[in-house]
């Protein structure tokens, strides 16, 4: 029963997962995809409307994972500095990701080594990596509901402090630095896309606080905080004086990251509430995108945005993208099934393959004498 409770507590961050994965398959299809006179249309906007929602639920969940590392680290009775390096590890396993991936579009493009600096583009996975190394100090943190604390007031200055960023002379930096922190529509820049990880690591240490017993009760507060954050956010946004003289919506505006973040809090609501109550213990595909999702997404915007469906883009009408966008999702599906399958089945056959060891005579193997262990 432990067992199956520990599930319940962390299926419902893998459906989350999925929702992302979702919105970020259509977002792509339609950007790669839809012809450009039809995107002044309502399809066009709705679809990147909400196709911005999944890289802050990705750096959220990536925050929340990070918390559980930091919490086991601690369990386990690591110094903190040792908590502070095994979190830098995830850190460069990221960005090695980031690396591999942009390295693999150039090649597959034909651009390599003309297009060399896309090698150094800060995509998601990059600011996942810069944000997690930044992060890192977070582990000197005393306790798991410390670092809840830290980690929430962390984000929430990162957000404020974005529009302020913005503003301040970055010319004596190289681009490629000043892309990892200056706010850029082209790039994934720690200000403000590093609060989401914050605000990730503030939610997973809570979590990790949190009795089995009082998760539900956790949920329905985690919808109602969402729920206001949202709704004074507008409010916020509607008053006839602005806090910044300068301030983008789309670039750098806290309201945007709260606003994001109070959406978050409440699809993960839902989320639990649907792995909790609603499907339970049966098959979901959306759950299988987010348990899979890094696959998902290295493959897919290599479908989308690659040469090998070149032919479509720019091209189709929305009937034609949503079509596209479903084979698409399905496709994703099957690969994300087919990796899990994969995954299964190399278990089962170390695990055959270690049990006939145990019951094979090591002597005869040994070329010595014959061995009645384990048998």
């Amino acid at each position: 029963m432990a067992a199956k409770s520990n599930s319940y507590r962390l299926q419902y961050l893998d459906f989350l997962r999925g929702i992302a994965a979702l919105i970020m398959l259509q977002g792509h299809v339609f950007h790669s995809f839809l012809r450009n006179d039809l995107r002044t249309g309502g399809a066009y906007v709705y679809s990147q409307f909400v196709g911005g929602m999944p890289p802050a639920i990705f750096l959220f969940l990536t925050g929340v994972t990070l918390s559980f590392l930091m919490d086991s680290s601690e369990r386990k009775g690591l110094s903190p500095w040792a908590r502070v390096l095994a979190t830098l590890r995830r850190s460069s396993y990221l960005f090695f990701l980031a690396f591999a991936f942009r390295l693999q579009m150039v090649v597959f493009s034909g651009g390599f080594p003309s297009q060399w600096q896309q090698l150094f583009r800060v995509d998601i996975l990059n600011c996942m990596g810069f944000a997690i190394a930044v992060m890192s100090l977070v582990a000197l943190v005393g306790t798991t509901f410390q670092r809840f604390r830290f980690s929430a007031a962390l984000g929430l200055a990162i957000a404020l402090a974005s529009p302020l960023v913005s503003q301040l002379d970055w010319s004596h930096l190289p681009s490629m630095l000043s892309s990892y922190i200056v706010p850029n529509y082209n790039f994934f820049s720690f200000f403000p896309w590093g609060a989401y990880l914050a605000f990730g690591v503030s939610a997973g240490s809570a979590i990790r606080l949190i009795k089995q017993e009082q998760i539900d009760r956790a949920m329905e507060w985690a919808a109602v905080a969402g729920l206001a954050i949202i709704m004074l956010c507008r409010y916020v946004d509607s008053l006839p004086y602005a806090i910044y003289s300068h301030s983008q919506f789309w670039l750098n505006s806290p309201l945007q990251v709260l606003i994001k973040l109070g959406v978050t809090l409440v699809l993960l609501a839902l989320a639990f509430a649907w792995t909790r109550y609603g499907a339970k213990d049966g098959w979901s595909f959306v759950q299988q995108l987010g348990t899979t999702s890094l696959l998902v997404y290295w493959v897919h915007i290599e479908l989308v945005y690659g040469r090998w469906l070149s032919f479509f883009k720019n091209s189709l009408t929305v009937g034609q993208t949503v079509l596209v966008a479903l084979s698409i999702i399905t496709l994703m599906v099957a690969l994300s099934v087919a990796r899990s399958n994969f995954g299964r089945i190399k278990e089962s056959v170390l695990s055959r393959w270690a049990t006939l060891q145990t019951r094979l005579p090591i002597g005869k193997l040994c070329g010595g004498e014959r061995s009645s262990v384990g048998i």
